[in-house]
């Protein structure tokens, strides 16, 4: 399945978002600025582990697009291709941090719009491989995906998807599931959580190399048959909002380099839980040198 990539080993286009974190806003007076979206956590996570990687996305020219853009080229990542749009802000996300509960996140979606001809089919095709996920399929850039997706299917381009289901972007459940399922059956490399499985029934044949990640519980894969079974890490947790990114940042590292599957699953619980510790989605990821570190059982 694997090729290598002749421009860069991995393709990825999504949604980028501000994000403003804090404790409940209508007692709180302090806040953190950062930057997020899955596909820029999941193209930093490989870059600072020595892969490159090209992203796609469309920013407002405010202060929010160009923090996003700077974080990207200061790790590493090619943002050749990323548009700007004037006179449309960038989105926000307001990250409320409550005691005992989750963080409760409100989407402020932008009016920017990846559009399909922004896709550029020579950058996919050179690629080694293509990751997209149900977060850009939930937003405004599906034409765009859609469109790598049939390039990267044609040129004979692994493709690897995270469902990446969140019901605060699909009202309408029926609607989620049809169109996470098409993107889902176009994948090469399927990562589903736990709780996505029935929302995704119809990928979960045939053979494509489907992984699930059950976060600190484990995940597991099936490659050629065969079960492979990997630990969660025990590692101190402060935001586990990136580790799901980073999962796949750390598999498909690990399944570039051609390692065991078990392996993989073990490369990408080290990377779920350094970035479950701390309280950005990427700044606490980690170097190939800091692998290691995490690494208890070594």
């Amino acid at each position: 399945m694997l090729r290598r990539g002749l421009d860069v080993d991995v393709y990825t286009l999504g949604e980028a978002f501000g994000v403003v974190t804090s404790g409940r806003v209508r007692h709180e007076h302090e806040a953190r600025l950062d930057v997020t979206g899955a596909e820029l956590t999941v193209a930093i996570g490989m870059t600072r582990l020595g892969h490159t990687v090209s992203w796609l996305g469309k920013v407002g020219a405010d202060e929010l697009g160009v923090r996003i853009l700077s974080v990207l080229r200061g790790e590493g990542v090619d943002v050749s291709d990323a548009r700007v749009e004037e006179g449309t802000p960038t989105g926000m996300i307001l990250k409320e941090s409550l005691i005992g509960q989750a963080a409760r996140l409100t989407y402020y979606p932008t009016a920017v719009r990846l559009a399909q001809g922004n896709v550029p089919v020579d950058r996919v095709t050179q690629a080694g491989i293509l990751h997209v996920s149900g977060i850009t399929a939930a937003l405004n850039a599906r034409d765009a995906m859609n469109a790598a997706v049939r390039t990267a299917r044609t040129a004979g381009v692994p493709i690897s998807v995270a469902v990446d289901y969140d019901e605060r972007l699909w009202p309408d459940l029926k609607e989620a599931e049809e169109i996470l399922n098409m993107l889902a059956c176009a994948a090469d490399v399927l990562f589903v959580r736990q709780c996505e499985l029935d929302l995704v029934k119809p990928a979960l044949t045939g053979d494509r190399e489907v992984i699930v990640n059950r976060g600190t519980r484990g995940a597991s894969v099936r490659v050629n048959g065969v079960r492979h079974d990997a630990p969660g890490l025990g590692a101190p947790v402060v935001d586990p909002g990136g580790s799901s990114a980073a999962f796949v940042a750390g598999y498909l590292s690990a399944l570039l380099e051609r390692l065991h599957p078990a392996d993989r699953l073990r490369r990408g619980a080290l990377l779920a839980a350094f970035a479950a510790s701390g309280p950005s989605d990427w700044q606490s990821l980690p170097t190939r040198d800091e692998l290691p570190l995490l690494d208890l059982d070594k």
